[in-house]
């Protein structure tokens, strides 16, 4: 075990648990993240023959192109690895972030304290290749009592791993989006780590279109207690395409809540998708609130949606802790209902979907994104379902 390995170890004991089995260890150190086979838990679902080499770790100078929107106060800046660390970066936890971590120049996009930024701060993200490697670091920082909104979107083609590190200051409030609009031969592993500090709140929401295979992995732990996360997932996978989706509430801290709310939809042969949500209760964590939950609607044959909720509890002192999963076709009352009042079935099923994904898309925060998500929900269904019924 490195160094970095051994502090892991003892950050986790000092908060009164040692590791958990539904999480590695942070570290930058490449040699504690070695070359998965496939037959690991965190990498059983991951098609690792679809990833072009990208945990293989080459060097590349390839970029992706970025385009922002910053609003007055709100900066963007190249710091070096050294300040990323001592600003708070959460370490990688797995092989792609850390591949990140030592690859990318890192990017700090700063909230000054008190803050308070209506307009939402974009950054679009686009690449031009699916023969290009590209690394990505960025830590994004609001800080105490500040509020902010923060659009990450991604479109074009690439091979993307990124290290995302979000630090949400006492009393702060911030919404976080990650869209992946990828072309249909795109690679994209992140992760994104989420510090809540002290009566802070915050909500991020990850949401996958595009892409040949995606591969999200989302973090959140405590900075003190009163911190709030609201972790919300959208996905629709086409034939051949492999999106996953992973969760990680850490409750580090007492009196905090998390609330997870990932949906998806599945059309197509091949289409797969993987759910995966894990919470960790520490014994320090008395008086915390979690619940996860995870839907999947199934549009046609051949398409398989895996969903593993974990649930590992270290102290009985809590207020609510529960989950759900279920995957399912069409709701054939609800069909039925609208087909009797002279709805078409075309109509009906696309009424159904939309029904489906609407309170959660309206839980975005961003009205652009939401109609943008609208829209290509849209695009999705007449793709399979509704082309179908022409």
């Amino acid at each position: 075990m490195t160094d970095n390995a051994l502090e892991s170890a003892a950050s986790a004991l000092e908060l009164g648990a040692g590791f958990s089995h539904l999480n590695p260890p942070p570290s930058y150190d490449l040699a504690d993240h070695p070359l998965p086979n496939g037959r690991e838990e965190i990498w059983r679902f991951t098609p690792l023959k679809r990833l072009r080499g990208i945990l293989d770790g080459e060097a590349s100078t390839a970029a992706l192109t970025w385009e922002t929107t910053l609003p007055a106060g709100v900066t963007l800046t190249e710091i070096s690895d050294a300040e990323a660390r001592e600003i708070g970066e959460l370490a990688p936890n797995d092989r792609p972030s850390a591949l990140a971590a030592a690859n990318a120049k890192a990017l700090l996009l700063d909230v000054p304290a008190d803050a308070e930024i209506s307009e939402p701060i974009v950054l679009r993200l686009r690449g031009d290749s699916v023969e290009d490697l590209v690394w990505g670091r960025l830590i994004v920082r609001v800080g105490r009592h500040a509020q902010a909104t923060v659009a990450i979107v991604h479109t074009g083609s690439a091979r993307y791993a990124a290290i995302t590190t979000v630090l949400v200051g006492d009393g702060a409030a911030a919404n976080v989006l990650s869209l992946q609009d990828w072309d249909d031969d795109a690679v994209h592993l992140g992760r994104d780590a989420i510090r809540v500090g002290r009566d802070a709140t915050v909500k991020h929401t990850s949401v996958s279109f595009g892409g040949d295979v995606v591969r999200m992995h989302a973090n959140v732990e405590y900075a003190g207690p009163g911190g709030e996360a609201e972790l919300l997932g959208l996905y629709f996978a086409d034939a051949g395409q492999h999106l996953e989706h992973r969760l990680f509430a850490d409750h580090t801290a007492p009196k905090t809540k998390s609330h997870v709310v990932y949906k998806g939809a599945l059309q197509g042969e091949g289409a797969h998708t993987v759910w995966i949500g894990n919470v960790l209760i520490r014994k320090v964590a008395e008086g915390i609130e979690t619940y996860e939950e995870n839907r999947n609607l199934v549009l046609s044959d051949g398409c398989q949606a895996d969903s593993v909720p974990n649930l590992e509890i270290e102290t009985g002192e809590i207020e609510g802790a529960g989950h759900a999963s279920a995957t399912a076709r069409f709701d054939d009352e609800q069909l039925f209902y609208l087909r009797s009042r002279g709805v078409s079935e075309k109509e009906a099923r696309r009424l159904v979907v939309h029904g489906f994904f609407n309170d959660l898309i309206r839980k975005v925060g961003i009205p652009m994104i939401e109609e943008q998500l609208l829209s290509t929900v849209e695009v999705e269904l007449a793709k399979n379902v509704l082309k179908d019924l022409d």
